[in-house]
């Protein structure tokens, strides 16, 4: 299933991650195993986030993909089913079929 996740990081926590070098680590590992169709990196809320849309097979995914943000970044953090325009599209039309 298409999900969005979108964190808010911790900015103390995240500030002391840019200067000894775990920000990056973080965020690479987390392109590397969520292999995102789309990632975003800018300011929300007032401090850093990341937005990944990423294909998510099972929930039992979550902790390995949470975790991370939580424990080394202190993130708040919203996964959600999303649609791309195809997605919705199809889901329209088996709706007017139903």
């Amino acid at each position: 299933m298409r999900v969005m996740l979108r964190a808010c990081l911790d900015t103390q926590i995240s500030n002391e991650a840019l200067k000894n070098g775990t920000l990056p680590k973080i965020m690479q590992t987390m392109t590397e195993r969520l292999k995102p169709e789309a990632a975003y990196f800018g300011p929300s809320e007032g401090g850093r986030s990341c937005t990944f849309v990423f294909d998510m097979q099972d929930s039992s995914q979550l902790p390995t993909i949470a975790e991370p943000l939580f424990e080394g970044l202190g993130a708040k953090i919203e996964i959600q089913p999303v649609m791309n325009s195809e997605d919705m599209q199809k889901g329209l039309a088996a709706l007017q079929k139903g």
